[in-house]
């Protein structure tokens, strides 16, 4: 068996008539029909009933449809896939990443990208809100969350720690606390659009819990946050990445440690396809290669 003969006639089965196969694989109706009579001669049964008007599945042309449909759709992904293998990656990446991740993890790892596959381009769109990938263009997005049940292809490239933190000046003078419960007796700092407003969660006795807490200057953004922490304000919440360069500078201190809770899983996303994209395909390879979240 031939696999145009496989094709054709399952163009015919899904398209209603050889003509309309026809049309939709871009071959003359006489090059269909020869094939659905190759195909016919090879098997020994009648696989679809032809008149000169109309064409019908036999019952045995229907069990056939559902046991070689997925044989044929698998030769075809295996081809274009050795083809596309072949293929140095051109056109445009577009990627999708929150705000204060990429111009220090992705930047770098997008700057390696463009100098391996000169042909590239690459648009790269921070924002904070969670992309839809088909909406907006893009070829992959990364997000820092527990993932939904969404459709689309993903692999997880590690997991994010977050870590209540204060400035030396604020320690010195309010002292440092050993237990979450301490925190009612502390400032903290509290993000307004958090969905869990005044609330931080940590791991206590082995279960998560939730901790109240309150403080006299609150604010809608992660850079008011840490500049008020750094300022003697208050303690702040965060992600360990976003202030990671306040902890190495010593400007901030991260306390209670052995109460974080569990980290946060970090992943690309692209869009559910076996056969990706060369250039999404190499991105995510050198992605998962060179991405550094160690101590994160």
């Amino acid at each position: 068996m031939r696999i145009t003969d496989l094709e054709a006639f399952v163009a015919i089965a899904e398209a209603g008539s050889l003509t309309a196969a026809a049309r939709e694989l871009g071959r003359s109706l006489q090059t269909v029909s020869r094939s659905l009579a190759a195909l016919e001669a090879d098997v020994g049964v009648e696989l679809v009933h032809r008149t000169t008007r109309h064409s019908t599945m036999s019952e045995a042309g229907r069990a056939f449809y559902q046991r070689v449909k997925p044989a044929v759709t698998d030769i075809r992904e295996a081809q274009g896939e050795m083809a596309d293998s072949r293929m140095e990656p051109r056109g445009t990446l577009r990627v999708g990443a929150p705000v204060l991740f990429g111009p220090d993890f992705l930047v770098p790892i997008l700057s390696a990208y463009a100098a391996r596959y000169p042909a590239m381009e690459i648009d790269l769109q921070l924002a904070d809100s969670f992309a839809n990938l088909a909406e907006e263009g893009l070829d992959v997005v990364i997000r820092i969350a527990d993932l939904p049940d969404s459709g689309l292809q993903s692999r997880r490239l590690g997991a994010l720690r977050r870590v209540v933190f204060g400035a030396p000046s604020y320690f010195e003078k309010h002292g440092r606390p050993q237990h979450p419960s301490e925190l009612r007796r502390h400032s903290c700092i509290v993000r307004t659009i958090d969905r869990r407003l005044g609330h931080w969660t940590f791991q206590i006795a082995g279960k998560s819990r939730s901790v109240a807490v309150q403080g006299s200057f609150r604010t809608n953004t992660m850079t008011a946050i840490y500049s008020a922490v750094r300022s003697g304000m208050g303690l702040g919440y965060s992600p360990l990445w976003q202030i990671r360069h306040l902890v190495e500078t010593g400007e901030v201190e991260t306390v209670l440690e052995e109460f974080e809770p569990a980290p946060v899983p970090i992943n690309v996303l692209w869009q559910e396809n076996r056969l990706a994209p060369a250039k999404v395909r190499e991105f995510v390879k050198l992605l998962a290669g060179q991405l550094d979240l160690n101590g994160l």
